[in-house]
């Protein structure tokens, strides 16, 4: 059964807590950055607007490679998508700074 939160403060260490391992952090990271940069590229111009159709392929392409060959659970996107997309760039915001070990 699902867990249902009140908001996004209360959803985010839940969301932590299914990204333990370091490996599917790592991936989750590398999806992300793929994501803004091919993002950044297709609103610049230097790649065709198709390309933006790859956007979910890479970031859910390497965060479910993480959660199902090295976290061994569900991805939260599954359950709470809106939430989880969020806790996504959160989290590797929170890489970036240092808050969460890369």
């Amino acid at each position: 059964m699902s867990q249902t939160f009140e908001s996004f403060k209360a959803f985010y260490p839940y969301y932590l807590g299914e990204h333990r391992n370091r490996a599917c952090r790592r991936l989750h990271f590398v999806g992300t950055s793929l994501v803004i940069g091919l993002l950044l590229a297709a609103l610049l111009g230097a790649l065709a607007p198709i390309w933006l159709l790859a956007l979910p392929v890479a970031g859910y392409g390497f965060a479910w490679v993480g959660h199902f060959f090295f976290e061994h659970n569900k991805p939260a996107t599954f359950q709470h998508p809106w939430y989880s997309l969020l806790g996504d760039f959160v989290m590797y915001r929170d890489i970036l700074v240092g808050r969460i070990p890369f």
